[in-house]
């Protein structure tokens, strides 16, 4: 959350990428950080130690959602598993 916030405070645009385990705590920063519709995408927790093939699979889940997001385009239908 923190460098998500960090980086559209330099007006890039962002996408905090938060696991399920920390989303009420990514909804306390960004609420604290007076950004609170930052956008954001849930992953699955863990993430780490999760190997190749399943980093595989959720980098092609989330992909065309953070390109849209990126581009400032209205997202379609978020993946399974979260977005704000």
């Amino acid at each position: 959350m923190r460098d998500g916030i960090s980086i559209a405070r330099q007006g890039t645009p962002a996408v905090a990428l938060v696991t399920e385990m920390f989303w009420p705590q990514g909804d306390f920063v960004a609420a604290a950080a007076g950004m609170p519709t930052i956008p954001r995408i849930q992953l699955p927790h863990p993430v780490a130690g999760s190997g190749n093939a399943s980093l595989t699979r959720e980098a092609e889940r989330i992909a065309d959602q953070i390109l849209a997001i990126i581009r400032g385009e209205d997202a379609a239908e978020p993946p399974a598993g979260g977005i704000s």
